[in-house]
């Protein structure tokens, strides 16, 4: 039961990254790493954060701008 837990949250993580990838692209934006973060992944049921990369200010403010729209 643990190990298919595991594996939903992997797999709706991983979709949720693509789904992230596609608005940002949408709305122009680009991050530098965009995925699950590796160290939640390493746990022994792991239930993986998706892990948004670092970037600049510029498209800080951007991100910004396209979630209040």
């Amino acid at each position: 039961m643990k190990a298919r837990h595991s594996t939903l949250c992997v797999e709706e993580a991983e979709d949720v990254v693509k789904e992230l990838r596609a608005a940002l692209a949408k709305a122009g934006i680009s991050l530098p790493s965009r995925g699950l973060d590796p160290v939640s992944l390493a746990r022994e049921a792991p239930c993986p954060l998706v892990e948004w990369g670092r970037c600049s200010v510029e498209t800080a403010r951007r991100i910004a701008a396209a979630v209040v729209r």
